[in-house]
Order: C-alpha cells, then structure tokens, then sequence
C-alpha cells in the first residue's frame, strides 16, 4: 500500500482537459481516466463555457468549469480532433487562455492535433514536438517547432503526443516522471494497460502503402486547404 502514498516529484493538485465542440474521444478520456489515478489531485474538464460540450459524433459531456472559473492549473491536457481543432488554432479566446494557465502548469500537454492549438499559441516554438502523423511535420514547422517522431516527446514541461490511443503512454509517462516506476506499473496494473492490436500498423511506416495513401488523401480533403491558407497567412 505504501506505493499508492509516494509523494509526487513536485505537487500536482489541480488537472484540467480542455473540452470544446469537435474533440476527439479518446484524446480527452485516456488522459483523464489516467492522470486521474494521481492520488491527491483533482481532475476535471474545462471549457470555453459551462455547459455542454459534443465530441466529433456528437457524444454529449457537460461541463461545470469554463475559462473563467479556472485561473491555473498543475498539469493542462489539450486534445485534437479534425476540423473543429484547427478552427480552435484561430480561436484568440481560446489560445490567450491557455497561454495565462502555462504561466503556472508544471506539465502542458497536447495529443494528437492538440499540438496544433498548442502551437497556435506559440508556446511550442524552439521546442521539440510530436503530433497525429498526417501532415505532422509541416504543421509543426509552420508553428516553429521541430517535429520528432516519438509516441510522446517531451521538451522541459511541455509534453505532446502522436495520435489519439498515444495519449493513454504520455499520460503513464508523466506518472512515472511524478511518481517513479512502482507507482506506474501499479496504475497500469489497475488499467490492464497491455496492448496487442490485431496488425503492427498503426502508422504510416507501418501500415500498407494503399492504405497510408487513402487516409492521407482523406484528411487532405478536409484539412489540407485549412492548413494552406493558414501557411500564407503567416508568410504574409
């Protein structure tokens, strides 16, 4: 039982998950189910208002914090989505915001395109980052940040993720940073956190060639003008 008690590196109290209209599931609820096995801390969803808050099929999630109920944070968790996320990258609101709550996180975090938002505020530039594979490396860039391939990659406090499912390691990985390996195996115990997809796929590199090209040639379709107009409004 003394496991369960180890004092964290530096006290974690306060850990909120962005929400807004458009999130991606699993970008949100694996951190959250995860990082709230941090005895002593409190973990909650945050959004631009209270209220309720819809994922991208429409999942329902009310939430009873908004930007003005919540002025700092120990560990901030930002996930991605698709369309809806880049349209949080313009949101001035919403970046102001999570630039005042960096002022005191000792983790700020991203999964999958929530390194976009991250990036849109600036707080990733000069810094190592990963993020969903689709176009990662240009997006990042575009925001001055060095895209590195990892399934997590953390640079000082900020930690980001690749896609959706890598959200659940970055958030083992910031246990074990706090709490040290017991603690970590224990949370992964309670979990049953041992992983054996079907297919060693998962990413480009690994997955059939027709099969990277038509999902790459989907988001194209949805995000690739987004992310052009974006790249030329900053050269501007």
């Amino acid at each position: 039982m003394d496991i369960l008690f180890t004092p964290t590196k530096v006290p974690i109290k306060k850990i909120g998950i962005l929400l807004y209209d458009g999130y991606n599931t699993l970008d949100a609820m694996g951190p959250y189910h995860t990082l709230a096995e941090i005895m002593g801390a409190k973990t909650y969803f945050i959004a631009k208002k209270r209220g309720v808050v819809k994922n991208q099929r429409g999942l329902e999630v009310k939430v009873d914090s908004s930007f003005d109920d919540v002025s700092s944070l120990d560990i901030l968790v930002i996930p991605g989505g698709a369309g809806e996320t880049f349209m949080q990258t313009q949101d001035s609101t919403t970046l102001a915001w999570i630039r005042k709550i960096d002022k005191t996180t000792k983790y700020t975090t991203s999964v999958c395109t929530g390194s976009w938002i991250l990036g849109a505020t600036g707080l990733l530039k000069g810094k190592k980052a990963t993020s969903n594979w689709y176009r990662a490396d240009e997006v990042m860039k575009m925001y001055g940040a060095t895209y590195t391939e990892g399934r997590w990659i953390n640079d000082g406090k900020y930690w980001t993720s690749a896609g959706v499912s890598a959200g659940i390691d970055m958030s083992l990985a910031i246990i074990d940073d706090l709490l040290g390996r017991k603690y970590t195996e224990a949370v992964m115990l309670d979990l049953e956190y041992d992983p054996k997809p079907p297919y060693n796929a998962g990413v480009p590199k690994k997955s059939d060639p027709l099969v990277a090209d038509m999902m790459k040639e989907m988001y194209d379709m949805l995000l690739l003008p987004l992310i052009q107009s974006e790249q030329k409004r900053r050269l501007k």
